[in-house]
C-alpha cells in the first residue's frame, strides 16, 4: 500500500458562499462523511493545513491583489471581482490555508514521507489570475505549488495535468512562457463552457511554446473520448516530457450527474483515467504525484469519485459503481 497523504482541515469549511452556490462547504462534508463511514480515512496519512506565508503567495499574485483581497474580506461585501466569487470574513484565511496546506504536503512528498497525496481543499484555484479572482477561485493553488517546487528543489520538469471540466486559465497564464512546466488541460470546449479559454491553438509563447496543450471536448462526449485522448495524446506527450513530478488539478465536474457541464463521464471512466495517470507517474517520476481538488459539485457523486481517486493513489482497486446513463 502506498503512503498516501490526505490534506483536510475543518477550517476549509469556514469560507461561506451563501445559499444555492455550487462551491459550498457541503462538498467537503459529504466527502468526509463517506471516508469515515467506509473506514478509508484510516488508511491515509492525515495532514492539517497551515497558513501560507505571503512570500509564497507572491510567487504568482501581486502584493496589491493580496492586500485587496485581505481588506475586502474585512468588509461587509459578499462578492469579489466577479459575482460568482462569493466572500465572507473568513475567505482570505481559508484560501491562505488551502495554499499553505498544499505547500506542506509538497514538502512531505519531496522529503519522502509520502509517496503521493490528495489535497481536499477549498476554495479551488485554477481560474485565479495574478491580479483577479475568477470562477470560485482566489489564489492559484496549483500554480503556486509548482512555483514553490521550482524555488525550493532542483526540479527542471513539472507536469500539471488539469482535468477539471473547465479550462484552468489562471494556471495556463502563469506558465505559458515557461518550458520547465508542461501544462496539459482536458476540458469542455470553450465555446460552450466557462471561462471561454483553452482552445487547441493556445500552445504557449516564446520559450514555452509547445509546453501548453489543450484538448477540448464537445458537449455530450464522455468515457470513450477521454480514453482515446489519453492513448493518442496525453500519455505519449507526458512520457516524452519525462516530468520529475506530476501535479493534478483534479476536477470531478465532468461527471454526467454534475450540473456544471454537459460532458458525460462516468465514475468508472474517472477511475480508469486516474489509473492511467498513476502509471504515468510510476514510469516517469517514481510515483511522485500530488492531486489538488478543483471542481466537482454533485453532492451525490463527489464522495464516490473522491473515494475511488484515493484508493487508486493507495494502490488499491477502485469500487465498481453501477451507472444508470
Amino acid at each position: 500500500m502506498k503512503k498516501t497523504g490526505f490534506l483536510y482541515d475543518e477550517r476549509f469549511l469556514n469560507h461561506e458562499t451563501g445559499l444555492m452556490h455550487p462551491e459550498s462547504a457541503d462538498r467537503l462534508r459529504v466527502v468526509m462523511s463517506q471516508l469515515k463511514e467506509t473506514g478509508l480515512i484510516e488508511r491515509l496519512r492525515l495532514i492539517t493545513a497551515e497558513f501560507a506565508e505571503t512570500r509564497w503567495l507572491e510567487l504568482v499574485h501581486g502584493k496589491d491583489y493580496i492586500e485587496r483581497l485581505k481588506t475586502h474580506c474585512l468588509s461587509d461585501e459578499t462578492t469579489f471581482d466577479f459575482s460568482d466569487n462569493r466572500t465572507c470574513s473568513e475567505t482570505f484565511n481559508t484560501a491562505s490555508l488551502a495554499v499553505g496546506g498544499i505547500l506542506k504536503t509538497i514538502r512531505m512528498v519531496m522529503d519522502g514521507e509520502l509517496d503521493n497525496a490528495f489535497c481536499a481543499v477549498r476554495p479551488p484555484g485554477h481560474h485565479a489570475e495574478s491580479g483577479r479572482a475568477m470562477g470560485f477561485c482566489y489564489f492559484a493553488n496549483v500554480a503556486i505549488a509548482a512555483k514553490y517546487i521550482q524555488a525550493n528543489w532542483n526540479i527542471r520538469r513539472i507536469a500539471i495535468i488539469d482535468f477539471d471540466v473547465h479550462h484552468g486559465n489562471g494556471t495556463q497564464r502563469v506558465f505559458e512562457s515557461d518550458p520547465s512546466v508542461f501544462y496539459y488541460s482536458v476540458h469542455e470546449h470553450p465555446s460552450f463552457s466557462f471561462p471561454g479559454t483553452g482552445r487547441i491553438f493556445e500552445k504557449g509563447t516564446g520559450p514555452g511554446k509547445g509546453f501548453t496543450r489543450n484538448y477540448a471536448l464537445l458537449p455530450g462526449q464522455g468515457d470513450k473520448e477521454y480514453m482515446k485522448l489519453m492513448e493518442v495524446d496525453l500519455i505519449p506527450v507526458i512520457d516524452q516530457y519525462q516530468p520529475e513530478i506530476i501535479l493534478l488539478s483534479t476536477g470531478f465536474d465532468a461527471h454526467y450527474d454534475d450540473i456544471m457541464s454537459r460532458i458525460k463521464m462516468t465514475t468508472k471512466g474517472f477511475s480508469i483515467f486516474m489509473e492511467r495517470i498513476m502509471e504515468l507517474a510510476q514510469r516517469n517520476c517514481q510515483g511522485r504525484l500530488i492531486s489538488v481538488l478543483e471542481g466537482g459539485y454533485s453532492l451525490l457523486r463527489l464522495p464516490e469519485l473522491v473515494s475511488n481517486h484515493l484508493k487508486i493513489l493507495l494502490g488499491e482497486p477502485p469500487d465498481d459503481y453501477p451507472e444508470d446513463l
